[in-house]
């Protein structure tokens, strides 16, 4: 891959990212990163992964999630559990309120990623890569 490209998947990236997480934000109140969370939580066996699982899935260092889980948990969408095995572990686990504002969510995160590739698309700078990336065909 050539260095303007990458630098194309950069933009993009970014800019996807943004949008996701200001439309969340306003519609539901959660982050890109919590919504990402409760998705990776509502999939999870029991629907509960250890706080470094949990890190891993979502590209987040281990303070960043453990701020991330706090929040969670303050909004009741999660709890936090010890692993009955190892007493130090630590499981962050879906609550039935985490379960109903994804499901409310994840109409709002596709449209929402439908309109931000959509707009890439009709960005001249944008338009080779998000047709690389097979996305959205390049309006010509």
């Amino acid at each position: 891959m050539d260095a303007k490209l990458w630098e194309q998947v950069v933009v993009l990236h970014a800019r996807v990212e943004h949008d996701l997480g200001r439309t969340l934000q306003r519609r539901h109140g959660i982050g890109l990163s919590e919504y990402r969370a409760l998705s990776r939580l509502a999939v999870a066996p029991d629907g509960e992964l250890r706080m470094q699982e949990l890190a891993d899935s979502i590209g987040l260092n281990q303070s960043s999630v453990s701020r991330l889980a706090v929040r969670l948990e303050t909004d009741g969408l999660t709890r936090r559990d010890l692993c009955p095995k190892d007493r130090r572990g630590v499981y962050t686990v879906i609550t039935d309120d985490g379960r109903t504002r994804l499901a409310q969510a994840d109409a709002t995160y596709a449209e929402a990623l439908t309109a931000a590739l959509a707009k890439a698309a009709a960005d001249p700078h944008l338009a080779e890569v998000t047709a690389a990336l097979g996305a959205i065909p390049v309006a010509r």
